[in-house]
């Protein structure tokens, strides 16, 4: 004991970088706020989505609304007991696509990837939609121009996500308070009252077209499940629990599905006992806010708050998938830039690309939170199946005691959220599913071919092999392209005599009094090197250099260019310099394989 007391006080402190820490690892209550808004927001849009499938064999079919939660509530209630599951397995963390590559293989994984990607892209769009379709309730004039608001809310989330600034989840615990209590209270306040306090929106006639049959409740069924998005947020996201991770994101996975269950019950009781109907300018949820707490300020904060809390949901898939992006770059599945961190700890291009793919998908859905639904929950479905078939795929490799059972859980949920994929597939394909369809195969085959190309080039270039010898070359050659005599000649010939055994300094010129001004003026500063004055009738400066270029390196000679460049002080001042360096470099890349360096020469002013 006095041993390892002694060397606890000897060993340096290693300084804790920002968000390390147990302090900075999330509590239970953290953990519910952090990382399940995208699963409890989703009541804003899920039992609307219900509604909006049965309405169409009448008002009188919405009384189909409970049964059809109720077994939503019941999928919802198997995959929080598979997904204890998974973060008992994986403490590390129990994404999709990490579960598929351990335990599915290499097609698996590139499916796995493929459906996260495109669930990520689909949950910041439905959330803006919906975002807005919330603000539009409480404010009217927002309803003809949502595409705006939503590439505005988009805008912003891309803003501050390449700024760096992380999500807290001590600041998320109050908007995620605040919609739990909201929702809850329009459930209790609502099955209080015997009529609706106040009804919103304009009335809209549904004369029956479709008949209540099975097809309907299984459409209105896969339109529901979009309710279940980020139910898998939690095992995604184990190692940001504090100790001990595993109990307490078992317990932070439950309290979200016992919240979840219990609003989406209240809201469809509601929806049952007051026959509510789809209306103009408003959603579902804002009519359920009106009838219980009226159309007075509770019911534009209630909005708000629906409006917040979906924005913040959108910003999840900002900590995910550029996340999963560098996952997919470091095993060679997408370009490496993916994986490059800027100096704020945030993957900028994934950030980009994120926001890119979520404005055009805005864009061509015109910002419609209906056409986005039957869109949403298919990758989603993929995810669940995948992790439930590797964990137990895991069991059965693994048998420990008591495996059967726990076996048993993963695979009635494999089993089940594969029949829920199907009746989603087959209910919405015409609607759009289609999209997706098309979608994931196309992701699976871009990772693949990526990676191939990886692969060759590794091939080619002997990564991992031993290679031999240096060839040997006959001497260096540096060429300095110049204009005239200036500190700037000065500053790229000294930095060239440091690197190679010969140097040249070759001038591009179409005037013979400049060629021989530029001779004369050589000639005084007699630096000790050889000038060579290329004349050009055809006043083109790229193509003779490149040509002088060509012709040094024949013969096997190690030839190195250095391109001095003036770099202004100010970024603002570089439009007003010359940028025939840059093209120069660029072409002698595309069509030699000689060297190419760039000089900085930094002014002052």
């Amino acid at each position: 004991m006095a041993y390892g007391l002694a060397r606890r006080e000897v060993e340096p402190r290693v300084p804790l970088r920002p968000g390390e820490g147990e302090k900075h690892h999330l509590t239970s209550l953290e953990g519910l706020a952090a990382l399940s808004l995208d699963a409890l927001s989703s009541v804003a849009y899920g039992p609307e989505a219900i509604v909006l499938a049965l309405v169409a064999a009448g008002t009188g079919a919405l009384s189909a609304t409970l049964p059809v939660t109720l077994a939503i509530t019941f999928l919802l209630v198997v995959l929080v007991v598979s997904y204890a599951q998974v973060i008992a397995v994986h403490p590390d963390g129990g994404g999709a696509y990490a579960v598929a590559k351990k335990d599915l293989g290499a097609v698996a994984a590139l499916l796995a990837a493929a459906s996260l990607v495109v669930d990520y892209v689909l949950t910041v769009c439905v959330s803006l939609t919906a975002g807005a379709d919330a603000l539009a309730s409480a404010f009217p004039s927002f309803a003809h121009d949502k595409l705006v608001v939503c590439l505005v809310g988009l805008a912003l989330l891309t803003a501050v996500n390449l700024r760096g600034v992380t999500d807290s989840a001590r600041v998320l615990m109050l908007p995620t308070l605040l919609f739990v209590v909201a929702i809850l209270g329009i459930v209790a306040v609502g099955l209080l009252r015997s009529h609706p306090a106040a009804v919103v929106g304009t009335a809209q006639s549904f004369p029956p077209h479709e008949a209540l049959g099975l097809l309907l409740v299984l459409k209105a069924f896969s339109s529901g499940c979009s309710a279940l998005t980020g139910v898998e947020a939690i095992a995604n996201a184990v190692p940001t629990f504090r100790t001990p991770r595993v109990t307490r994101a078992q317990r932070t996975e439950f309290m979200l599905g016992a919240l979840l269950g219990l609003m989406l019950i209240g809201l469809a009781v509601l929806i049952r006992r007051d026959h509510v109907a789809p209306r103009g300018d408003v959603t579902v949820l804002a009519q359920l806010t009106a009838g219980a707490y009226g159309d007075g300020w509770p019911y534009y904060a209630t909005n708000l708050v629906v409006t917040l809390v979906l924005l913040l949901a959108a910003n999840t898939s900002f900590g995910g998938l550029p996340v999963l992006m560098s996952l997919l770059a470091r095993d060679h599945r997408l370009p490496h830039l993916f994986g490059l961190r800027a100096e704020r700890p945030v993957y900028r291009y994934g950030v980009v690309a994120l926001a890119l793919l979520a404005a055009l998908l805005l864009i061509a859905s015109d910002a419609d939170t209906h056409r986005l639904i039957p869109l949403f929950a298919i990758g989603v479905f993929i995810g669940f199946t995948l992790s439930q078939l590797g964990l137990v795929r895991h069991w059965a490799a693994e048998r420990p005691q008591g495996w059967g059972h726990r076996a048993l859980i993963n695979g009635t949920g494999a089993v089940l959220t594969t029949l829920a994929g199907i009746i989603l597939l087959f209910t919405k394909f015409l609607e759009g599913a289609w999209v997706v369809v098309i979608a994931v195969p196309l992701l699976m085959l871009l990772f693949a071919h990526i990676e191939r190309y990886y692969t060759e080039v590794g091939e080619e270039l002997g990564l991992g092999r031993v290679p031999g010898p240096p060839e040997p070359h006959a001497g260096s050659l540096v060429i300095v392209p110049l204009g005239d005599v200036s500190k700037l000649a000065q500053h790229a010939i000294g930095a060239a005599l440091a690197l190679g055994d010969e140097v040249v300094a070759v001038a591009v010129h179409n005037d013979p009094d400049k060629t021989r001004a530029l001779r004369e003026a050589w000639a005084r500063w007699d630096p000790g090197v050889r000038l060579d004055v290329i004349d050009s009738p055809h006043r083109s400066l790229v193509q003779p250099m490149v040509d002088y270029v060509q012709r040094a390196a024949r013969g096997g000679r190690q030839v190195a260019v250095l391109i001095p460049e003036v770099e202004p002080r100010h970024r603002r001042y570089e439009i007003l310099q010359n940028q025939r360096g840059l093209l120069l470099a660029t072409v002698l890349r595309a069509r030699t394989d000689v060297v190419v360096c760039m000089l900085p020469y930094r002014l002052r002013v």
